[in-house]
């Protein structure tokens, strides 16, 4: 339980608190006060030094909803090599970002410092050298309370921390509360695994995996930003309602400028306006596509028939044509990129041409080479046995000609499967046909092929169970030469081409040998909410360990059949939600897509404003209403779940409707609400 502290120990925490934020305003107007206008250089230079100066002004803000630090660590002996001598330990303020005085002393140490790492993960039976760890309460950006464990007192008894059960129990009205001081020592540990390792982590609902992720690249950010900087990092979420909810975290992060994208942004090379039937998505984000579209790029390469001349000066070169196929032969062995290879193919040539010149008596050096690499005779031959592809009108006519794709697919895809990825009404150009998401991936795939996708120094990937083999190339080959952390529950796998096990994902990634790690042991669900909610998972993840939570809250879950007509059913569902906003904090009201309609206009005839999903909330709207398929990543206070039927129903296979369902019975962090009419899964009765 909290300590009673008496006035002054609080007193003085609170004094450490307004000093430190004097000191963080301090170091604020001395960075604003830099008078660059004498700095010499070029104007470039210029730009980039008022950039970097832009950047640390904005990440020197003081956070008024952030605690500036949330706990402390008291060693038992000094850290600091000039008190080693006083034989005396040191106690240092954790937070999410530096802070000092005017003497350049420390007053907070960023969460991410190896001095702070204690704090994560220190015990009583490996204490790491800590006497004394404490918590800090607030309230309303007041520090309000602190909690004290003595980790080298036998006498003291190993008790849960009651702060930070209230930290994560807090309501969530407003920005997204500060998660750092919530990590747990196995997340932690991942956390600050080494960059150059690819980790994979199964988490249950509650477990923190999305928590763990941003921590993660916080915590790379500062261990290795020189490295980053150059190569860069990215957080790939399921949507922009996702992206939208979690960039309000990274600032209590200590980092600012993170890029975030969704999978569809990522392969955004054409414009998206069509819908594929479940079975033509699956078939285009089976990996096989892969193959198939690399002979279709490749589907244009011939081999000469004449040979050809080159004229320089009065003499005249002639490249045989067993040389020339010898070349093209050569570099399609290779697997270089397509484009690559046509860029190296006129090099050839005109190298194989200035051996002849050697052999004749020239000398001939680089420059000439590169001249006779531009003539109109070897370009001529590389236009004709090498074109260039457009990787959209490519994949366009793939999707579009059934003999093109029976060519490129035989021994691929069946004929059956064919007549399903081809487009039911041809395209007639890149501009005007019907792309959908699935398509998008493909031209990203071909795009590939053609020129290598720059690689990036780490990248985030969260939800990442409901990706396709396709999707995972294309993620993959944003770090190839760079590591991923990637996130996800294969019980939350709501798509028909879901992955069923993570090495199958990890290999169409790139990245066969990541560490796996698990996370069941959940912090946010109530254990009411996700043992009822743990009987879906024989049925949609069989052999996965169901989660259990530490918190128990009686009276967390409740379940209310409903009779009587469409109207009274969602009078009731409006009634559930009034009786969730009497409670402090957030409420999402989660329903099946084709509901949501319904419940859009009884909520406004009701005179209850709502929100749409990723929109922050406030004191004066704390309601969201959520369509099922876009519920995952978030969570509220309080959720009311209608109709289980509806939402089942809503997807395309029963298996695929459990998934979600599962994924909607799990956004609760203090109660659950389900109403029905219709019979609820046999699982759940």
């Amino acid at each position: 339980m909290p300590a009673t502290p008496t006035t002054d120990p609080l007193r003085r925490e609170r004094e450490h608190l307004a000093e430190s934020r004097a000191a963080l305003r301090a170091m604020r107007e001395d960075v604003e006060s830099l008078d660059l206008r004498d700095v010499t250089g070029t104007w470039v230079s210029a730009v980039v030094l008022h950039n970097q100066i832009e950047a640390r002004i904005a990440a020197l803000a003081d956070l008024s909803h952030t605690p500036l630090f949330f706990g402390r660590l008291d060693y038992l002996h000094p850290i600091s090599e000039e008190l080693s001598e006083g034989g005396g330990g040191e106690n240092f303020y954790i937070g999410r970002r530096h802070v000092h005085d005017a003497d350049g002393d420390p007053m907070v140490i960023d969460w991410r410092a190896p001095v702070s790492q204690p704090f994560y993960r220190a015990t009583r039976t490996e204490p790491m050298d800590v006497e004394r760890r404490r918590r800090f309460g607030y309230t309303g950006g007041e520090l309000t309370a602190y909690e004290d464990e003595h980790l080298t007192d036998p006498a003291e008894a190993d008790t849960a921390s009651a702060l930070l059960a209230a930290e994560i129990e807090k309501p969530r009205v407003g920005p997204m509360r500060d998660i750092v001081a919530t990590i747990q020592p196995e997340q932690d540990e991942i956390v600050r695994s080494d960059v150059t390792g690819t980790i994979c982590v199964q988490g249950a609902p509650g477990t923190g995996k999305t928590a763990v992720g941003l921590h993660r690249v916080a915590y790379l950010l500062y261990a290795h930003r020189e490295r980053l900087a150059r190569t860069g990092t990215l957080v790939i979420g399921p949507n922009n309602a996702f992206l939208s909810y979690i960039e309000q975290v990274l600032p209590a992060l200590g980092e600012l400028d993170v890029a975030q994208a969704t999978v569809q942004q990522l392969v955004g090379h054409v414009e998206v306006r069509g819908e594929d039937t479940p079975e033509s998505a699956r078939l285009k984000g089976d990996a096989r596509m892969a193959e198939v579209l690399r002979r279709a790029v490749r589907a244009g390469i011939t081999l000469p028939t004449e040979p050809c001349v080159v004229v320089r000066g009065s003499r005249r070169w002639r490249v045989p044509v067993h040389e020339l196929v010898a070349i093209i032969e050569e570099l399609k062995g290779r697997e270089v990129r397509y484009g690559a290879a046509r860029d190296a193919l006129p090099q050839r040539i005109a190298h194989t041409v200035l051996l002849k010149m050697e052999q004749g008596g020239e000398a001939p050096d680089d420059r000439v080479q590169d001249a006779v690499a531009r003539t109109t005779a070897v370009k001529a031959v590389a236009k004709e046995c090498w074109p260039a592809v457009d990787p959209a009108k490519l994949v366009l006519r793939l999707l579009s000609d059934p003999g093109f794709l029976a060519d490129c697919a035989e021994g691929v895809l069946t004929p059956e499967e064919q007549r399903a990825v081809l487009w039911p009404k041809p395209g007639r150009s890149v501009k005007t046909a019907r792309w959908t998401q699935a398509d998008a991936v493909l031209v990203d795939e071909a795009t590939d092929l053609v020129q290598r996708t720059p690689s990036l120094g780490h990248v985030v990937l969260d939800e990442a169970q409901d990706l396709s083999p396709m999707q995972y190339r294309a993620v993959g080959r944003r770090c190839t030469t760079g590591s991923a952390t990637v996130l996800g529950d294969l019980a939350q796998g709501t798509t028909p081409w879901a992955t069923a096990s993570w090495p199958e994902a990890l290999r169409h990634l790139g990245k066969p040998e990541a560490h796996i790690e698990e996370l069941t042991k959940g912090f946010r669900v109530p254990e009411e909410v996700i043992a009822y909610a743990s009987r879906l998972l024989p049925a949609i993840a069989p052999g996965l360990a169901p989660a259990t939570s530490v918190r128990e809250m009686p009276g967390s879950l409740a379940i209310r059949r409903i009779d009587g007509e469409p109207a009274e059913a969602a009078a009731a569902v409006v009634a559930a939600c009034r009786e969730a906003l009497e409670h402090e904090g957030s409420t999402g009201l989660i329903a099946a897509d084709a509901r949501i309609p319904l419940f859009a206009e009884a909520l406004a005839a009701a005179g209850l404003p709502y929100l749409s999903p990723g929109t922050e909330t406030s004191a004066e709207a704390r309601l969201t209403l959520v369509p099922a398929s876009l519920a995952k990543g978030l969570e509220y206070d309080y959720v009311v779940l209608d109709e289980p039927a509806a939402v089942i129903a809503g997807e395309p296979d029963e298996r695929t409707g459990l998934r979600r369902l599962y994924v909607a019975l799990t956004r609760a962090v203090s109660g659950l609400t389900m109403l029905h009419s219709e019979p609820l899964p046999e699982q759940l009765r």
